[in-house]
């Protein structure tokens, strides 16, 4: 069974309201659906999500890199042969979220072929994740009013804070808020996405610092590396890196220098066989993993759960899975549902996602 074509699809839903954060903000999910066709008739799906702003792709580069680089270098090579694949896509750098779809594309394909759900081939640990919800800039009120909301009706009790504003009591405030209204049975943990220099995440956790949060996720960029690793070596919590580690290659320096002690897995931009590299390099060296979120549809969260359930590391801890409740739709036949605060598996070939084609003809761009 061999690659036969590969197909890009842009698309753009609107969300319901501006998704804000240290390093952007997005008003629209500018995606786009990327099909792998087989010659055997079986097709795998996957999103990609671009982010411009954190690492240079756009809409308009996933669709250029598949259409003119990847999919006629990829058109008959075995589907099985990931590897191979692999060796394709590794001759041209960066393009990662490209490259993540077309890796969960051809692993949904794989899945689709056997009959067996991805996350049983990956290693089928449990049927499902726990799921933690972003809270972007706003009004440290607003913040509280919208976590109770969606602890009482989706069952969440795990929250990631975007921080890295300026002055940094805007943010200090909102720890303060949140964790006086949630109580302590709620986790809460910090993402600040490069907002700040290390000193000031270093004053952060000291404002902070009975409020029992839980993780700080890339508070400065990598390239501050000094700073960076002397706010590793002082703060009380793990340092979370991530836009700073879409490899394992980048992964691995950020540990050997010290950067960073724990790391956040995206399937968006690593895809599976990535995010599987990753994930046995952090469980060898005993260093905690988190599966995070790229603003994703309810496609890529699929992915997510796909690859966070299918292993006990990444089923640890909430995984970021529940930015899709503030798009105004999305394109999956059979929509997610959050029961008690966790999203399950699909009990289906591949990895589950169905698109609604109605749907998908209404939003495409081209």
């Amino acid at each position: 069974m061999k690659i036969e074509r590969i197909e890009t699809i842009p698309y753009a839903i609107a969300y319901t309201h501006p998704l804000k954060f240290a390093s952007g903000e997005v008003t629209s999910a500018d995606h786009v659906l990327v099909r792998v066709y087989t010659d055997d008739g079986v097709v795998g799906l996957a999103d990609a999500p671009p982010r411009p702003y954190t690492y240079g792709e756009t809409q308009e580069s996933i669709v250029a890199i598949i259409d003119k680089i990847f999919a006629p270098q990829l058109a008959g090579i075995e589907i099985v042969d990931r590897e191979r694949i692999h060796a394709v896509l590794r001759r041209t750098v960066n393009n990662q979220v490209a490259k993540g779809a077309i890796d969960v594309a051809v692993w949904d394909a794989i899945g689709k072929a056997l009959g067996t759900p991805v996350h049983k081939l990956l290693g089928g640990y449990t049927d499902r994740m726990r799921v933690s919800h972003m809270l972007g800039f706003r009004p440290a009120d607003e913040l509280l009013d919208e976590a109770q909301r969606f602890r009482e009706q989706y069952g969440i009790t795990t929250f990631k804070l975007k921080v890295g504003r300026r002055p940094l009591s805007l943010d200090v405030e909102a720890c303060h808020v949140l964790r006086e209204g949630l109580g302590d049975d709620v986790e809460i943990y910090l993402d600040a996405n490069r907002g700040w220099t290390a000193n000031e995440a270093l004053e952060v956790l000291r404002r902070t610092q009975d409020l029992g949060l839980s993780l700080l996720e890339e508070p400065c960029d990598a390239k501050e590396a000094m700073g960076r690793r002397r706010l590793v070596e002082k703060s009380p919590i793990p340092v979370v890196g991530d836009e700073s580690v879409p490899t394992a290659g980048d992964a691995s320096r950020e540990l050997i220098s010290g950067g960073c002690n724990a790391i956040c897995i995206k399937t968006a931009r690593s895809g599976f066989t990535e995010a599987t590299e990753i994930l046995g390099l952090c469980t060898g060296l005993g260093v905690d993993v988190t599966m995070g979120n790229q603003i994703d549809t309810q496609i890529g969260s699929l992915a997510t759960v796909t690859f966070g359930a299918a292993h006990e590391a990444t089923s640890r801890r909430a995984g970021e899975l529940s930015n899709f409740l503030d798009m105004s739709d999305d394109l999956l036949a059979d929509p997610i549902r959050i029961v008690d605060g966790t999203i399950a598996v699909r009990d289906l070939p591949g990895v589950g996602a169905e698109i609604d084609e109605d749907k998908l003809a209404a939003y495409r761009l081209t």
